[in-house]
């Protein structure tokens, strides 16, 4: 069963209610920043646009590809009504929905600097709904294992009483952490487009690892699904790193000297 508020005659799904409340939160961040930043104009409201359509389809379409054989999987439709939300599936599709939405605009300016604090805000604060309904992590011993309640959908570990990662606050903390050091590198990755890209790396590390807390199904070499979709994005990544760091665009935070 779906964790509800009841607020006199309406019902609200929990997780509904912080999901709701993150993109309210990473909005209004992305419109401080634009603002700071002189760049709000009928280009940046494409992006939002495409961003908010394409990462509504990512995420109700992310749980389609389940299975290498193709036959197994869901219809596109039963995804759609169905299928499970990642963040992951909704973070690509909001990528995508930015670029097509640019490219029928005919806007060629960098976005992803206005978006990088107000994903990792609106992150936050969205899964603080996942920690209220979610199935918590993989059973731990630390002395900070939390414990979740019995109804909780697709968790073994709460039918047992164990303890369990809390992993969704190990992302809160990070994500809150992200948004101090990326308002803090934002005069400090001068080159437009890099403070997106660290990002995207940092949460994809983070992801990576964080994973091994996580109650997520394993399916082959003990790696969940995300660490699959992940493995070959880290190796994109890191070539495109590499490539800003040859090309300066981290010097200021390096203290590296710019090669003439």
């Amino acid at each position: 069963m779906v964790p509800q508020w009841r607020v006199g005659p309406v019902v609200l799904p929990v997780h509904g209610v912080f999901v709701g409340l993150g993109v309210l939160v990473a909005a209004l961040v992305f419109t401080a920043e634009a603002r700071r930043r002189g760049a709000v104009n009928d280009q940046s409201l494409v992006a939002v646009t495409g961003a908010l359509v394409g990462g509504a389809i990512g995420t109700r379409l992310s749980g389609w590809a389940e299975h290498v054989d193709l036959r197994l999987n869901r219809t596109l439709l039963q995804a759609w009504e169905f299928g499970s939300r990642s963040i992951l599936g909704g973070l690509l599709g909001a990528y995508l929905g930015v670029l097509i939405a640019k490219r029928i605009g005919g806007y060629t300016g960098k976005t992803g600097d206005l978006f990088a604090p107000a994903v990792a805000l609106g992150m936050a604060v969205g899964r603080i709904g996942c920690h209220l309904t979610e199935a918590p992590g993989r059973p731990t011993g630390l002395p900070w294992g939390v414990h979740a309640p019995v109804t909780t959908p697709k968790c073994p570990g709460c039918l047992t009483g164990a303890a369990m990662h809390p992993s969704f606050l190990y992302e809160i903390g990070f994500q809150l952490a992200t948004f101090v050091v990326l308002l803090w590198l934002r005069s400090r990755v001068p080159h437009p487009g890099e403070l997106f890209v660290l990002y995207v790396a940092g949460y994809a590390v983070f992801r990576f690892f964080v994973e091994f807390t996580r109650a997520n199904e394993t399916v082959w070499l003990s790696l969940t699904r995300p660490q699959w979709f992940l493995l070959p994005s880290l190796l994109l990544i890191a070539v495109r790193l590499g490539y800003g760091y040859r090309r300066g665009y981290y010097d200021i935070v390096l203290k590296r000297q710019a090669v003439p």
